[in-house]
């Protein structure tokens, strides 16, 4: 028969077996009031019940038992749970048998005679483990779910949800679209949703970052040119317009296209033609064309940093998507995944998620949004981010410039250790020139071979 004390929830519920009825009460006493629940039994048989019926947080049990020894009844706790802690309680001459029960994955054992400190101590510490292994595995529930529903959108909160909805939406509607997004909040996921959602799905989807490119070779991608066109130009190149014909066009960073071209791309959309560079053949084009920005156009046109016609060609639909700090409840989520996927791809096992790193996804603001946030998943799976679960430093007061060179040089060492001092995969992963991001390095003092 069991006795049970009142307490807060069943996460915290402590199952004591002994066959001593003394020893059952002075910590049954002792655990009840640390704050937990607790169940106490004479023997294996009726604990195992109670334990299949409502699994507690942790088992405490002496090895002698009336009707099971501590070996079998452990065994029979690792099968119905082999991630339940586990204490042995022993006589001295258990001791070796308590051991080897560690070896097997038991969390703790308790020489008699023990203080009440000691019980306590281990026991808060096997609830803390216990609460953590719940947690993991609420979150690859909820992982499971998520990814079966809808991979591409990851997360559980409103905000998402919202996101999903309108994508699915637009797609269907076959129309051009601005999508507006910080850096790292997922513009060319979004893009790309709209391409397999609608009826375009089977044709090509063609990503350009305006961004990445230098002015002078901006406009040959994307219109193309003849033989001839430009010294260099040895043979006919498809530019990236002609490419999705019948698909989808995504524009990337529009806000960073030269005005010039900004005029000529205005004339794609209005007549739907090409004219490549050296031609006189105009092409027309069917296709849908997604630009994505991370900047206010409207407030760039009214600057005379963008087009203003262009800014209103663009803007009929606008997706806006909302950054990371804005629905918390899907960093757990999306860490989870990301850090199965960085496993999968350094060959590693997924690492358990510590208390540590979940309080820093909690607490940490991510400016970078969903690509910062793969960034961590990606340095904790090789475990290089611990450092990152300290508290944040306060950030030296500087001028605009040095405050935003802290955060350049920050950014860019944290691309060179994912990318193992690659610098060619940093570059794309940062949407830079090499030559670029070269020169930024050696501005900023780093060196590329110091992260392989």
């Amino acid at each position: 028969m069991s006795e049970t004390g009142a307490g807060p929830s069943s996460a915290e519920r402590v199952v004591f077996i002994d066959d001593e009825a003394e020893v059952c009460r002075a910590n049954r006493q002792s655990l009840e009031l640390d704050g937990y629940r607790v169940e106490t039994f004479g023997a294996a048989a009726p604990a195992l019940t109670a334990i299949l019926a409502d699994p507690p947080g942790l088992v405490i049990t002496d090895v002698r038992l009336p009707d099971l020894d501590g070996n079998a009844l452990f065994a029979r706790l690792r099968a119905i749970d082999p991630e339940l802690p586990v204490i042995l309680i022993t006589g001295h001459g258990d001791i070796r048998m308590a051991v080897a029960a560690m070896r097997d994955g038991a969390y703790d054992f308790l020489a008699k005679p023990y203080p009440a400190e000691a019980l306590l101590a281990s026991a808060r510490r096997a609830l803390d483990r216990r609460r953590l292994v719940l947690e993991n595995r609420r979150l690859r529930a909820r992982l499971d779910a998520a990814l079966e529903e809808d991979p591409a959108f990851l997360g559980v909160s409103p905000e998402i949800v919202r996101l999903r909805k309108l994508v699915r939406e637009v797609a269907q509607a076959d129309v051009d679209v601005l999508v507006f997004g910080e850096t790292g909040s997922g513009k060319e996921v979004v893009a790309s949703a709209l391409h397999r959602w609608g009826r375009r799905a089977k044709r090509n989807f063609v990503a350009m970052n305006c961004g990445a490119l230098p002015d002078s070779v901006v406009e040959s991608e994307l219109f193309g040119h003849e033989a001839g066109a430009f010294t260099g130009a040895l043979k006919r190149r498809v530019g990236r317009i002609e490419h999705a014909q019948g698909g989808t066009l995504f524009l990337d960073e529009i806000e960073s296209m030269p005005l010039g071209l900004q005029v000529k791309i205005l004339r794609v959309l209005q007549e739907r033609v090409v004219e490549p560079l050296g031609s006189n053949d105009i092409l027309p084009i069917d296709m849908r064309v997604v630009a994505a920005t991370k900047v206010d156009l409207g407030q760039a046109a009214a600057q005379g940093t963008f087009r203003d016609d262009l800014y209103h060609r663009l803007n009929v639909i606008t997706i806006a998507i909302p950054p990371l700090r804005d629905r918390r409840e899907d960093v757990m989520l999306l860490f989870q995944e990301f850090l199965r996927r960085a496993a999968a791809r350094f060959k590693r096992e997924v690492p358990a998620v510590s208390a540590h790193a979940m309080d820093h996804l909690r607490r940490h603001d991510w400016p970078g949004n969903v690509r910062e946030l793969g960034h961590f998943a990606e340095r904790y799976a090789l475990g290089l981010g611990q450092t990152d679960f300290s508290a944040p430093e306060p950030v030296a007061a500087g001028t605009l410039a040095e405050q935003v060179d802290r955060f350049e040089r920050g950014l860019i060492r944290e691309e060179l250790i994912v990318a193992a001092g690659d610098v060619r995969l940093a570059a794309e992963s940062l949407g830079t020139p090499r030559k670029t991001l070269y020169d930024k390095i050696a501005r900023h003092g780093l060196t590329p071979t110091d992260y392989r």
